[in-house]
């Protein structure tokens, strides 16, 4: 676990259209973590979360621990859990799927050839997981990167992961780094010109890596920046309510760290936060929940969080 208290509260980010109505999601990561010991409370929170009727679930990465084997039967078993989903789910890879998977306690996995196994398990393109799929826009060459509209809100999956993004250890991992990166800041910048071209009230992306984990709003990890700079940028161009999900440390938070310059040389140096811009990090490892988020473009708050907990 990397960090301390969450601050919970329901932040205004500006006033959206009328026009749309509201709806909620559910957003969780980070589980099951401990296996196969967290399968039975996991299952009971997707149980939780097929009761609340969500428009869809969105798990933004890390199925299970990165000290427990990356073995085929282990992502199988996370499969067949997401499907017992009753509504759609969209998932995005974390670090723990494949780039830590050279680990000993891992299983001395190869971490690109379980990539291609992560990718060729869970993504089909252009639609989710769960009982009731939803349509999806896949991102051509990077099918786990996807972007859906709810309402009028435009949402999207960039797979940005802990583990310095998984530039390093090998020429091969860096190679599929910089091409992955590439993707990843055109899906970015795409996904705010679909949401200026649409007059979107709004915009969710989701993602595992926390973006904000070393020095005060700075990353430690060179392979995280370009997503932070990119995702500042393009905030702060577009001026409406973002909110960006993400998972990796465990811990509850919901705040405004983004700055206006994303990443800077040095703590402090990075200009204002960007208040249109909130970043919910939801809970997971031992911590089994998820957090429900409203979206009401019409209302002042725009979003508002409920998190829910299994015992």
């Amino acid at each position: 676990m990397r960090r301390g208290l969450g601050l919970l509260a329901a932040l205004t980010v500006g006033a959206g259209s009328v026009d749309a109505a509201p709806f909620r999601f559910v957003a969780m990561g980070d589980m099951p973590y401990s296996i196969p010991a967290d399968y039975a409370r996991f299952e009971a929170l997707i149980g939780t979360v097929n009761a609340l009727q969500p428009a869809f679930t969105l798990h933004v990465g890390d199925i299970k621990s990165g000290s427990t084997p990356c073995s085929d039967e282990n992502f199988q078993k996370v499969r067949d859990q997401f499907a017992l989903l009753s509504g759609p789910l969209v998932y995005t890879p974390g670090d723990n799927e494949w780039t830590d998977c050279h680990r000993e306690a891992a299983g001395r996995f190869d971490p690109l050839e379980r990539l291609a196994k992560v990718r060729q398990l869970f993504f089909t393109a252009n639609t989710s997981l769960g009982r009731a799929p939803m349509p999806l826009t896949s991102q051509p060459g990077q099918i786990e990167n996807a972007r859906w509209v709810k309402e009028g809100v435009v949402f999207a999956t960039l797979h940005v992961v802990g583990s310095n993004n998984g530039m390093e250890r090998t020429p091969a991992s860096v190679s599929e780094y910089f091409a992955r990166n590439a993707a990843n800041l055109e899906w970015i910048r795409a996904t705010f010109a679909q949401a200026k071209a649409d007059s979107a009230p709004a915009v969710v992306i989701g993602f595992q890596a926390d973006l904000w984990f070393g020095a005060p709003f700075v990353p430690s990890e060179i392979g995280l920046r370009d997503t932070l700079s990119t995702l500042a940028a393009e905030s702060k161009a577009y001026g409406k309510p973002v909110l960006l999900i993400h998972g990796d440390s465990h811990v509850l938070i919901i705040d405004r760290p983004l700055l206006e310059a994303g990443a800077s040389a040095g703590p402090g140096q990075g200009g204002p936060a960007l208040k249109n811009v909130t970043r919910l990090e939801v809970m997971g490892a031992a911590d089994v929940g998820a957090v429900e988020v409203t979206v009401d473009p019409a209302a002042p708050d725009v979003f508002s969080f409920r998190p829910i907990y299994v015992r």
